[in-house]
């Protein structure tokens, strides 16, 4: 599936299921929450903390929360992430295309 494709199941899948979309405050509110679980996850696995008896473990889910959410606040907004996508790595090469080479922290 195509960044683009993604835009248009999930914004069909509002259309069909979602009655509308939660307002763009209520999702970067939902967004920030699936970040949260996200590094409550992370955390536990490649941190110090331990997993609590029956916790969720799969990163993968919510990592696919946090795209779904993302996704949301760009048909919202407007915002074409594949365009988006293509100008922050433009963006990238153009800036640090040497700075991590030269990091001697890095190697």
């Amino acid at each position: 599936m195509t960044i683009k494709e993604a835009q248009e199941q999930v914004d069909q899948w509002i259309k069909t299921y979602g009655v509308r979309y939660f307002n763009e405050l209520t999702n970067m509110a939902i967004l920030t929450e699936e970040v949260g679980e996200l590094a409550r996850i992370m955390a536990r696995r490649y941190g110090e903390q331990s997993f609590k008896e029956g916790e969720n473990q799969d990163p993968a889910e919510e990592m696919a929360d946090i795209l779904w959410v993302l996704i949301c606040l760009a048909n919202q907004t407007g915002v074409d992430l594949t365009k988006a996508l293509e100008a922050s790595f433009d963006k990238k090469t153009n800036r640090d295309k040497d700075r991590h080479k030269n990091n001697t922290k890095l190697q």
